[in-house]
């Protein structure tokens, strides 16, 4: 169970995978990202939060007076907890704002960047402290009728968020309402490192896009997307779109962590080799092969290295894959395997895939080892001595 001195947060994805963490717009909950996080569990470790008196987070978090800096404070908390040294970010509107704060005033955790549907302010403390006014003294009721108009193109409602307005707690939510009067970013916009995506509803009234071309133009390298038919909400109005730029900004993480264990696996050598040879037409293979096999797969910790190498091992030589499998034998050795532990593993697919596959099998991991020996190779070695056939564009 969550401590009630913290937010409350659910966490989707392999444990071992890189942390992304979802943030929420002001009146709703996790249920934002319902459309969206499962997708993209499939390659991270994906935690989505809720605010101070919304959802299931404790009301008495945060207090009148409330600043983006105090909500900030709580997801850092969070990720402590998590032992997330390093994490990836997304917010919607005020947990956009949460995450341009991470990043400007924390760039050593935040390792990508996406701000949805936000602002670096967001109008002016006289709305805000209005509406914080309006909600301490008769509720949201009145405010969680005008959900929709403010939050989606008309004709369009999530029944799930209304109703977590309506539940949300007057005084926190009150307080919510202070830290977006009190903020201000655009002084800190230049002071933000990470690769930076920015999504802009093309029909949010709330925070329109040129709210968004305004930090894009501040931010190094940010870059800037705006969706058709989504207002405010547009995790839940148009998850397949947000979705789509999303997996493709954050992807990044899985290509640079499935890079670094593809050349710890198979040498630097054979991957230089491997990207020297690419060509555009081989470009999105090499990418696929780099987050999808090594950034997804290899990564998982459910299994070894070695493990991994046994699997690796028998499925080649079920398939005849041969100057895969000589690869896949260097990468054995490197990850541990003694001579005897592939004979087994290789006498062990014998029985289930064949003699002559195993025959095979054992021609080519005799002649790999050979030449491993007589070159000095040891186990864990950090060259790979594989030279594909001209042209071959091998994982």
């Amino acid at each position: 169970m969550t401590p009630t001195t913290s937010l409350y947060h659910r966490a989707e994805g392999p444990a071992g995978a890189p942390v992304l963490i979802l943030g929420p717009s002001l009146g709703t909950s996790t249920a934002l990202w319902d459309a969206v996080a499962p997708e993209l569990s499939l390659t991270h470790r994906v935690v989505r939060w809720d605010l101070p008196g919304h959802g299931r987070s404790p009301a008495g978090l945060i207090g009148p007076g409330a600043t983006v800096a105090d909500l900030a404070r709580l997801v850092l908390d969070l990720a402590d907890a998590l032992g997330a040294d390093r994490f990836s970010y997304a917010g919607v509107s005020l947990g956009g704002a949460v995450g341009l704060h991470l990043a400007a005033h924390h760039p050593e955790r935040i390792e990508r960047l996406a701000v949805l549907c936000s602002s670096a302010h967001f109008g002016g403390a006289a709305p805000w402290e209005a509406r914080a006014a309006t909600v301490r003294r008769e509720g949201l009721a009145e405010l969680a009728a005008t959900a929709d108009a403010r939050w989606f193109t008309p004709g369009f409602t999530v029944p799930r968020l209304v109703a977590d307005h309506l539940a949300a707690d007057p005084a926190a939510y009150a307080a919510c309402c202070d830290a977006l009067a009190a903020f201000d970013l655009r002084e800190r916009l230049a002071d933000i490192t990470a690769p930076t995506l920015l999504v802009a509803g093309r029909e949010d009234p709330a925070t329109p896009p040129a709210h968004l071309r305004e930090i894009a133009d501040a931010v190094p390298g940010a870059a800037l997307t705006e969706l058709p038919g989504a207002s405010h909400l547009a995790p839940a109005e148009r998850p397949e779109a947000v979705l789509a730029v999303l997996r493709a900004h954050f992807a990044g993480t899985s290509a640079r962590s499935g890079m670094k264990v593809r050349r710890e696996v198979l040498g630097d050598a054979h991957v230089d080799r491997a990207q020297a040879r690419q060509t555009p037409f081989t470009a999105r293979f090499q990418d696929f092969i780099s987050r999808y096999a090594w950034g997804e797969i290899w990564t998982d910790p459910t299994l070894s290295r070695r493990e991994r190498s046994l699997v690796t091992l028998t499925a080649l030589v079920a398939h005849g894959h041969h100057e895969e499998l000589a690869l896949h034998v260097r990468a054995a050795r490197r990850n541990g395997l003694t001579p005897d532990e592939i004979a087994a593993a290789l006498l062990q697919a014998g029985v289930y895939c064949g003699v002559p596959a195993a025959n095979a099998a054992f021609a080519v991991a005799q002649r790999v080892l050979q030449e491993l020996e007589e070159q000095g190779e040891p186990e864990a070695s950090k060259g790979d001595l594989s030279t594909p056939e001209p042209g071959r564009t091998a994982p």
